[in-house]
């Protein structure tokens, strides 16, 4: 039997779609941060992993981390932060016009975090959450940048935020004293000038078990696990990747920006270890005179909160001007990366 095929109709053609006019350019108009109160250092950690202070410093750079209470979660610190932007960039929470929140460590599939704090904040807008892992932020900016530019948002409140307290197994001695809490925000609106530049992001997924967690949500019979899943990390794997890839990806961010390393007034990478930090300068060929984040002596890597809690607390303390240049760059699971020029609020 021979099947009839149908003719499609033709369009009808009698009407045009009407778009949203966005702006020329976007930038950072104000940057927030919350550090939970309680500081652990290496002390505290060292007898269950059978280590000292001093290996720990030699092997990340790490004297200390914050831990959010036990009470205190992702939705808490990220409405800390994010109250903080606001102030900085002079906007009322009224004013944003979407929420975006970068996140490993929600303790919830759904909802996402970010509605959660929308409500806080008393707004009902666009809210959505970023599973990009160290590279979040970076992500979001991007992001942000794009809605701003199209005319979907004039105003995006990007938060960085990770409990990694919650997902650390303080039993392994390869990661028992890496990771540590916190949420950074920044706020992105619309600018007369150039204030973000162009990411150069990716993934390489052949390495995505370099990074992850140990267990999924179930066990194998498809039982939900007692307690969650803890991170587990390929240590050397992560650090030759980071080490050896990460600077080419920095590079073609500041090249894509048009200006030359030397024009650069900060930079911003994650925080991940300190000799991956001292590495990527070396590659660079960073001039001395550049202020660079360091944070991860004092917080540890927290994430998708490291790269806005060190820009906040450099702007604070005098450290990088605001309106100066600075080279950002995230790096993390998946394995994913994303890096950007920007100019600090």
């Amino acid at each position: 039997m021979t099947k009839s095929i149908r003719t499609a109709p033709a369009p009808k053609g009698t009407g045009t779609l009407t778009t949203v006019d966005g702006v020329r350019h976007a930038r950072i108009w104000g940057v927030g941060a919350y550090r939970p109160e309680r500081v652990v250092p290496n002390s505290e950690l060292v007898d269950r992993i059978d280590s000292t202070d001093q290996w720990i410093r030699d092997r990340s750079g790490i004297i200390s981390r914050r831990r959010a209470a036990r009470d205190e979660s992702i939705i808490d610190m990220a409405e800390h932060a994010a109250r903080d932007a606001l102030a900085a960039a002079g906007l009322e929470p009224s004013q944003v016009g979407a929420i975006l929140i970068s996140t490993v460590t929600h303790l919830l599939s759904t909802p996402a975090a970010a509605p959660m704090l929308a409500e806080r904040l008393g707004v009902q807008c666009p809210a959505f959450d970023v599973s990009a892992a160290c590279a979040g932020y970076c992500y979001g900016i991007s992001l942000a940048n794009d809605m701003v530019r199209g005319g979907s948002a004039e105003h995006v409140l990007v938060i960085g935020v990770e409990k990694l307290s919650d997902f650390t197994d303080y039993d392994d001695r390869g990661s028992a004293f890496i990771f540590g809490d916190g949420a950074g925000a920044a706020v992105v609106g619309p600018s007369d000038t150039p204030g973000i530049g162009p990411t150069i992001w990716g993934s390489d997924g052949a390495q995505w078990q370099a990074i992850r967690q140990r267990e999924p949500w179930l066990d194998a019979a498809g039982a939900p696990l007692d307690g969650h899943a803890v991170l587990t990390m390929a240590g050397q794997t992560v650090f030759r990747w980071a080490v050896w890839g990460m600077a080419p990806i920095a590079q073609q961010a500041i090249d894509k920006a048009g200006i030359t390393i030397d024009d650069l007034d900060a930079f911003l990478p994650h925080q991940a270890n300190m000799r991956i930090i001292d590495a990527m300068i070396k590659q660079l060929k960073l001039p001395a005179d550049i202020p660079v984040a360091r944070d991860i002596a004092e917080t540890a890597n927290t994430s998708a909160a490291s790269i806005p809690l060190a820009t906040e607390r450099m702007l604070r303390e005098g450290e990088i001007p605001h309106g100066g240049l600075a080279l950002q760059i995230g790096f993390g699971a998946g394995l994913v990366y994303a890096a950007q020029v920007i100019v600090l609020p």
